[in-house]
């Protein structure tokens, strides 16, 4: 996977996501650009992952020097030097589909006309983006997830425009990230958001009924399951706010109750009861 190495990998968006593949790239041997919107924002997300890789290496859980890892980092709020030389392009921005769409449009006319073009939606269709990107033969969707150097599947979403060649670079793309790779078909919500946001949304509806609070909802899936996190944790984790973004969306694509989401959610995240971002959710953060 050596040859790999010399493919330049290129983040967009600086949130959560975008840092956290970021740091994995660089830590997996990549030299990886960062786009980040704003100066601001560039600190900010150069000072994260500095801590992050602080922790993973107090922890003993980085084989190189902090530094060494971090300056193969590069950070950029110009689209055109990201892009100019990218191999593979991963887009993280918030789960908006008009968003998406209008940044691949940009990222097409931007980036080299051999670059990979990849979607970190969890839940979006992958078929929709890449129609609009103007170049569906060589884009997929690359869903990592969260954190993404900690959690090691990735689920890759085919469509049938996809060419099997990009389809078979990106799988060794993968192996180089060290990510296990699952292959899904593009409907809503995949694989795994849609079983995710099916059990933490039955999660939701459970404390809202009064079958037991959080902590012991989350206890039950941990030790009777082997779930390394449970359900209400978890959404507190990804973003009560993303979830039920996901919900609303799976509701109105599956037309099934199972996805309708709980009063509950609705009114925490119109209070901003977010999760970790904002300090509460089921939690105190």
């Amino acid at each position: 996977m050596k040859e790999l190495l010399n493919n330049k990998i290129a983040l967009v968006g600086g949130g959560v996501m975008g840092r956290g593949i970021a740091q994995l790239a660089a830590q997996c041997g990549f030299s990886p650009t960062l786009f980040n919107r704003s100066e601001a924002s560039k600190s900010r997300s150069k000072d994260l992952i500095k801590q992050k890789l602080t922790n993973a290496s107090q922890k003993g859980r980085l084989n190189e020097g902090i530094d060494q890892v971090f300056d193969r980092i590069f950070f950029s709020c110009d689209l055109d030097e990201v892009l100019s030389e990218a191999d593979l392009v991963i887009e993280s921005l918030p789960e908006n589909k008009e968003l998406k769409c209008q940044m691949f449009q940009i990222i097409t006319k931007k980036a080299p006309s051999h670059c990979v073009l990849a979607t970190n939606t969890s839940s979006l269709s992958v078929s929709d983006i890449a129609i609009a990107s103007g170049a569906p033969e060589r884009f997929c969707g690359m869903h990592f997830f969260n954190p993404p150097i900690a959690m090691t599947l990735l689920e890759l979403v085919t469509h049938k425009n996809l060419d099997d060649k990009i389809l078979q670079w990106v799988v060794k793309m993968a192996e180089a990230l060290n990510r296990d790779a699952i292959h899904v078909a593009d409907v809503p919500g995949f694989a795994t958001s849609r079983l995710s946001v099916c059990i933490g949304l039955e999660a939701i509806r459970m404390v809202e009924q009064g079958v037991a609070c959080a902590a012991d909802i989350d206890k039950a899936m941990e030790l009777g399951y082997r779930h390394p996190m449970g359900p209400l944790k978890l959404g507190d984790y990804i973003g009560l706010d993303v979830r039920l973004k996901v919900a609303e969306h799976l509701y109105q694509e599956l037309k099934t109750e199972t996805f309708n989401p709980p009063e509950l959610l609705r009114k925490m995240v119109a209070e901003g009861k977010t999760g970790k971002k904002s300090g509460q959710g089921f939690y105190a953060w």
